[in-house]
């Protein structure tokens, strides 16, 4: 039996549709085929898996059973109405591109929920009278490259540095981060939109025909000096680079910054300490020298170092330690060469140097390590104490000299010191010996012998604290504060504890 010729245009239409599915099959991208009544008839396998399901029926039936099963979401959360799927929009005569939305499964049984974000595109197959005789969805991936946009739109907004973005096609900026506006005090909208001839970022660069030439080419930019325009009006030096990225599939640069500013502040800082440092070791009166820490190498001398060894500045600069002429001996200079590396630094070492002219000084040596420019150094400070030593030598012979016998001082010597000692005192009422008690008197006298305390308490047989209460009063009766001035007073009245005084006669009335 013959067949109508609307069997054989459906016919027609199956061999057509299976050769599509044919072609269609082992694409890519996920295709779905929709009849003009809204019917789905077929889906690749690309399409199936971009569901997560594995059947086709699980897609649905129709288009109003598609919306049952799936969610579509655009990228700002916002839930597309029944008339905005994109399998609808093709019903109604629609055709459209990159439309994209995030997919969920509507159903409570899902076991798993992968929720993709989906590129539709939508046209219509036409017959051969133009009508439309399928509708072709086709969808694609776009869940790990949209992954790594918003990995990028973070790192990019938290980064702290000033950056920002420029299309190279029409070299207009489209991003800018936090970072940037801090710095120029530009807003968002200020800056997104614009080209780079409107805001010009390597307008005032070191090497701009170079870097300009380089952002025509989509090259990388190397680092270089600029100043920036800021919002309100000032500017501020920076350092700029650019780096050739793509955002979007769209050829890009990414310009970066760094402020200067508080880079020169501390550089500004830095270069006054250095200063300071360098006067202040020029001028202290205290031999000096400055040297590396590997080798201790000496770098400089001040002035004082010249002033007390005698050596000239290019006597000893650019000589290590071992090669000063300084050290009078080898094991002195070892012994503090150990204590340095012991500690990396050391305090008051008493050693002796010597001069230019061959004259050992007593000295105490200290080392610190110090970082200038970066580098380590030793600063070695030299104190010389061959007076003070001196000094206290000749000291504590006089006194031992005293302790072994009182009774050469005079009446003389003795009258000095007591003038030294109570300058001025003419105002005050002269006391005698004969104002003092026998017992007084006694402990007075045993003090004149160079007796201690101890030694008074044993000779005269009495307690620590009367010895003590006896050697207050006379303190307080002859106005005097200590044991040398109590000796002194006795002496200046003749009384040496050698013999009793007089005992003071009143006048008879």
């Amino acid at each position: 039996m013959p067949q109508t010729v609307p069997e054989q245009i459906a016919l027609q239409r199956q061999v057509n549709r299976r050769q599509l599915q044919m072609i269609i099959a082992g694409l890519g991208e996920g295709i779905i085929l929709v009849d003009p009544d809204g019917s789905m008839v077929w889906a690749n396998e690309s399409a199936l898996a971009l569901h997560n399901v594995s059947e086709f029926a699980q897609l649905g039936t129709s288009a109003a059973d598609y919306r049952k099963r799936f969610e579509l979401k655009y990228r700002n959360n916002h839930v597309l109405g029944d008339s905005q799927y994109p399998i609808d929009r093709l019903l109604a005569g629609e055709e459209f591109r990159e439309v994209v939305a995030e997919l969920g499964r509507m159903s409570s049984d899902a076991t798993e929920d992968r929720r993709r974000v989906l590129q539709f595109r939508g046209f219509a197959l036409p017959d051969a009278k133009g009508s439309p005789e399928s509708h072709v969805l086709v969808i694609e991936d776009l869940t790990q490259q949209t992954s790594a946009d918003e990995r990028f739109e973070r790192t990019f907004s938290a980064n702290p540095a000033p950056a920002i973005i420029c299309r190279l096609s029409d070299l207009r900026y489209v991003k800018v981060n936090p970072g940037f506006l801090a710095m120029t005090g530009f807003s968002k909208d200020d800056i997104v939109g614009r080209s780079a001839y409107e805001f010009d970022v390597l307008e005032n660069a070191e090497r701009k025909d170079a870097a300009l030439a380089s952002l025509r080419e989509g090259r990388t930019i190397p680092q270089m000096e600029s100043i920036l325009r800021l919002s309100d009006g000032k500017s501020k030096a920076v350092i700029v680079a650019g780096q050739p990225i793509e955002i979007w599939e769209d050829k890009c640069m990414l310009f970066t910054f760094m402020d200067m500013d508080p880079r020169r502040q501390m550089e500004a800082a830095l270069r006054q300490s250095e200063e300071r440092f360098a006067r202040t070791f020029r001028l202290t009166p205290i031999p000096t020298m400055l040297s590396t820490r590997e080798g201790l190498r000496i770098l400089d001398v001040n002035d004082a170092f010249q002033s007390v060894l005698g050596f000239e500045p290019e006597e000893v600069i650019g000589r290590t330690g071992g090669e000063l002429a300084i050290w009078a001996d080898n094991v002195s200079r070892r012994h503090l060469e150990k204590a340095f590396e012991a500690s990396g630094s050391f305090r008051n070492l008493e050693l002796p140097l010597r001069t230019k002219h061959d004259e050992l000084l007593d000295c105490l040596v200290s080392a610190e390590t110090v970082s200038i420019h970066g580098e380590e150094c030793v600063l070695t400070v030299i104190q010389d104490i061959t007076e003070r030593k001196r000094s206290e030598e000749e000291l504590i012979a006089a006194i031992e000299a005293v302790m072994r016998d009182a009774s050469w001082f005079s009446r003389t010597v003795i009258e000095k010191l007591a003038h030294l000692r109570r300058p001025g005192r003419t105002d005050k009422p002269t006391v005698s010996l004969a104002d003092l008690t026998p017992r007084e008197l006694e402990v007075l006298g045993l003090m004149c012998q160079g007796l201690s305390n101890i030694n008074i308490v044993k000779k005269l047989g009495v307690t620590q604290n009367t010895v003590r209460n006896h050697i207050a009063r006379i303190y307080m009766k002859a106005d005097v504060h200590d044991r040398a001035g109590a000796v002194v007073w006795a002496r200046e009245r003749g009384f040496t504890g050698n013999h009793k005084p007089e005992p003071k006669r009143h006048p008879r009335r």
